[in-house]
């Protein structure tokens, strides 16, 4: 295989964007970036921020209309033909979990509004719960996957699909044990990919899961989560398919690898590396970036696809338990 290269590019840095706990969508080279935490336990603002990658990137700020999301961290949004869909979170002193009925929030970009989406049916046992660290992906057709994170107690394993067209909740299989918050998913080529995660205990690794919506089933693939043979384990990170020379590849990098004995209002240990997981070989590569600069380690940021071969990354919370502020691309070639 090839050596697969990459460089860092500091887009902007903002007092404005400091922060944890946020959401990062992509829609026509335009980063919308919603919720977080400057403070622990207190959501910054419902604003949503807008950086063009142009050049020079621009920044500008979208004051929430009437009907809105409130105030919320630990949500989590993925893009579908066009707009930006985001489920539950947390929000308010107490920080419980956001319970909207199943309800989601849609946004528009071509007309800077937000949606509520009521579902068809909204008995407790035809919604998923409300939760936050969860993390969500779609199909790029009609539906919208939520998976795990952390309920009023404890932490899930469940799958859900939304049809954004039918307004329907489908509980799907639930994803391998152990249930777990702060993992992430991303579909690509028809199925699911889940990987890392906190059980309440330990970060998780070592194992690539793989959803099959056809079948409704699950499998697993192992890997050494060494550091050196693969990325060890790790939590609030992020996983995003890109495409290399033809070639199917799933991004990891970041994250909490130690969790801070202070949980939620402390960093622990966070990581600055990038790996490469090849979909048909299942071999993963750590990726060491060309150029002297590139972005602090952090974890409990997020991230989304740019183009084909590109990430982009926004904010974070940082070793020193800072939160930052800066956005980065990340190019593969």
């Amino acid at each position: 295989m090839a050596a697969i290269q990459a460089r860092w590019t500091k887009v902007v840095e903002a007092e404005i964007l400091q922060r944890s706990s946020q959401i990062v969508s992509v829609i026509d080279k335009q980063v919308y970036i919603f919720g977080g935490e400057l403070r622990p336990r207190e959501p910054r603002d419902n604003d949503i921020h807008i950086v063009s990658l142009g050049n020079p990137a621009t920044l500008s700020t979208k004051q929430p209309a009437n009907q809105c999301p409130s105030p919320r961290v630990g949500t989590a949004s993925t893009t579908l033909n066009g707009k930006i869909h985001l489920f539950s979170g947390r929000g308010g002193i107490a920080m419980s979990p956001v319970d909207e009925n199943g309800r989601m929030w849609e946004f528009d970009p071509s007309s800077d509004k937000w949606s509520l989406l009521a579902p068809s049916s909204s008995t407790p046992a035809s919604i998923p719960a409300a939760r936050s660290y969860h993390c969500t992906a779609s199909d790029g057709k009609d539906t919208v996957f939520i998976h795990a994170g952390c309920p009023e107690n404890g932490r899930l394993s469940d799958l859900w699909a939304f049809s954004v067209s039918q307004k329907k909740w489908t509980e799907l299989a639930p994803a391998p044990d152990p249930p777990r918050g702060g993992t992430s998913i991303a579909f690509a080529q028809g199925r699911l990919y889940r990987m890392n995660g906190f059980d309440g205990e330990r970060e998780q690794g070592g194992r690539v899961d793989v959803y099959e919506p056809g079948a409704n089933i699950w499998s697993s693939y192992s890997f050494i989560s060494d550091g050196m043979t693969g990325p060890s384990p790790r939590s609030v990170a992020a996983l995003l398919p890109i495409v290399i020379s033809g070639c199917l590849y799933l991004v990891t990098l970041f994250g909490e690898r130690d969790p801070s004995s202070l949980g939620h209002q402390g960093a622990g240990k966070m990581l600055n590396d990038v790996w490469v997981f090849d979909v048909e070989t299942k071999l993963w590569t750590k990726v060491e970036a060309q150029g002297d600069e590139r972005p602090d380690p952090r974890g409990w940021f997020d991230g989304d696809v740019l183009d084909a071969g590109s990430i982009v990354v926004h904010g974070g919370l940082g070793e020193s338990n800072n939160r930052l502020g800066d956005i980065w691309t990340l190019e593969f070639f």
